[in-house]
C-alpha cells in the first residue's frame, strides 16, 4: 500500500495513490520510481530555470570573491608541495604582511576572478530574487532556516574558501539544481549538518577560520562543544540547546588505529574532525553549488556520482538496529534518486567512472556496494544495473568485470 501524494507535471496536479495497481505512467518528462514502499517522482527541470541557476551561481561566486578581498591588497602565487596556489597579501595594523589562502592556481574559475577582481560587483537584491524564483516557481528545495544560517555563517568565515566540503543530507538538497531534475523531498529531511575537509589540505593552506564555537554562536548563542569521548582535548561536534548538531569529518586513509580518534584540523578554527573510512572517495574533487538560502550561498559538495556510490557503501554498513536501519534506507533512497537522475540525463558514463573506481578498491568496497544494490526493489535494481552497464561500455570497459550482467 502506498499513501504518498504525488505532484506530476507541475505544482497543481496531485494524484492520491492508494494502491500500486492504480498507478498509470504516461510518456513525458516525469520519472516515477518504486522504492520499497515509497513512490518517488523526479521531473526534469525546465531549461529556463537551469539557465537561471547558472546565472545565480556565477553571480554568487563573483559576490563572495569580491567580499572576501579588499582593493588594498594583492594576489600572489606560491608553490606548496609541487602545486601552485593563490594567496592574498595585505598589510596588518602593525605593518607586517598578512597572507590568506585563496585557492589552487589550476582552478580556472578562481584564476579568472583574480584577473578581473576590480570589476566584480555584488548584487545582493537581484540574487535574492533569483533564489526566490527558483524555490517558488521551479520548486527547488530550500534548506530550513537554521541549516541555511549555519552554512552561511561557515561560508562567511571562510570554510569553503579553505576547500571544505558540505556533505550529508544538506548536500543532497543541492543536487536537484546541479542535475536539472527535481529529486524526492522525502530524502531531504535532517536535523544536523556535516562538514568535511582533507587533513592534508587543512595543514597545507596555512590559513584558518575564526574559532568555530564563535562562528556557530553568531547563529545560536546556545551552541556548545561536545568533547570527544576518546580524547576530551578535541571537539568534532557542536550542539545547540534545541538539539541541532554540527559535525566535522575527515578521511581516514591510514590504519584502523585512527578510527575513533579525532584529528586536529589547523584550518578549522580550533575544531577537530572525526576520521571516517570511505570519506576520501566522497570528497575528492568536489563541485561548486549554490545553496538556495538568502541571496544564495556558494558551497562545495561532493560530485553527485561520488555521493551516490558512497551512499550505497555506507548504507550496507548501517543495518544492525532500527535507528541505523532507517538511515540505511534513507542512504539507499538518496543513492537511487541521484543514480536514476544521472542515467535519465545520460550522465551514466560519469556515474560508471565513480562506480568502477569504488569497485576496484577491493573486496570490502565491492561487498558493500553489492549488498546495497541487492536490497533495492527488483525493477529499480535492474534499471540502475542496466544504466551502469551502459556507462561502463562507454568507457571501453567490460560490465561483466563489475558484476553487471543483466
Amino acid at each position: 500500500m502506498v499513501n504518498d501524494l504525488l505532484t506530476i507535471e507541475g505544482r497543481h496536479r496531485v494524484l492520491a495513490i492508494t494502491n500500486l495497481s492504480d498507478l498509470v505512467i504516461t510518456p513525458g518528462s516525469c520519472v516515477i520510481t518504486i522504492f520499497t514502499n515509497m513512490v518517488i517522482t523526479m521531473q526534469t527541470l525546465d531549461h529556463t530555470y537551469q539557465v537561471l541557476y547558472s546565472e545565480l551561481r556565477q553571480r554568487c561566486l563573483d559576490a563572495s570573491f569580491s567580499a572576501e578581498f579588499s582593493l588594498d591588497g594583492r594576489f600572489i602565487t606560491q608553490e606548496v608541495r609541487g602545486r601552485r596556489y593563490w594567496y592574498f597579501d595585505t598589510a596588518s595594523s602593525d605593518g607586517k604582511k598578512k597572507r590568506r589562502y585563496v585557492g589552487p592556481a589550476e582552478d580556472e574559475e578562481i584564476t579568472q576572478r583574480v584577473e578581473s577582481f576590480k570589476d566584480l560587483k555584488a548584487d545582493y537584491r537581484a540574487r535574492r530574487k533569483i533564489v526566490s524564483t527558483l524555490v517558488r516557481d521551479a520548486l527547488l528545495p530550500r534548506p530550513e532556516a537554521r541549516t541555511g544560517q549555519i552554512v552561511e555563517a561557515l561560508a562567511n568565515a571562510g570554510f569553503f574558501r579553505l576547500r571544505g566540503v558540505l556533505v550529508g543530507t544538506v548536500a543532497f538538497q543541492c543536487y536537484s539544481a546541479i542535475l536539472g531534475m527535481r529529486l524526492p523531498n522525502t530524502a531531504m529531511q535532517t536535523g544536523d549538518t556535516d562538514f568535511a575537509q582533507f587533513h592534508s589540505i587543512s595543514a597545507a593552506v596555512e590559513d584558518t577560520m575564526p574559532p568555530m564555537i564563535e562562528t556557530l554562536r553568531e547563529v545560536d548563542p546556545t551552541f556548545r562543544d561536545i568533547p570527544d569521548q576518546n580524547d576530551g582535548r578535541h571537539t568534532t561536534q557542536f550542539i545547540s540547546r534545541g538539539g541541532y548538531k554540527v559535525e566535522f569529518l575527515t578521511p581516514n586513509t591510514g590504519s584502523d588505529a585512527h578510527d575513533g580518534h579525532p584529528a586536529s584540523m589547523p584550518a578549522l578554527g580550533n575544531a577537530s574532525a572525526q576520521p571516517l573510512r570511505f570519506l576520501d572517495f566522497l570528497i575528492y574533487q568536489p563541485v561548486r553549488a549554490i545553496m538556495l538560502y538568502g541571496a544564495g550561498i556558494p558551497v562545495f559538495v561532493p560530485a553527485p556520482e561520488r555521493f551516490a556510490v558512497h551512499k550505497l557503501i555506507v548504507a550496507s554498513r548501517r543495518i544492525h538496529d532500527n535507528e541505523t536501519a532507517d538511515k540505511s534506507r534513507k542512504d539507499r533512497l538518496q543513492a537511487t534518486a541521484i543514480m536514476e537522475a544521472m542515467i535519465q540525463q545520460r550522465q551514466n558514463a560519469e556515474l560508471a567512472d565513480a562506480f568502477m573506481e569504488a569497485w576496484d578498491r577491493g573486496p570490502a568496497w565491492r561487498r558493500a556496494i553489492g549488498d546495497s544494490l541487492a536490497l533495492l526493489e527488483e525493477k529499480t535494481e535492474e534499471a540502475i544495473r542496466s544504466g551502469l552497464a551502459e556507462g561502463i561500455r562507454k568507457t571501453g570497459a567490460d560490465p561483466t568485470a563489475y558484476d553487471l550482467v543483466i
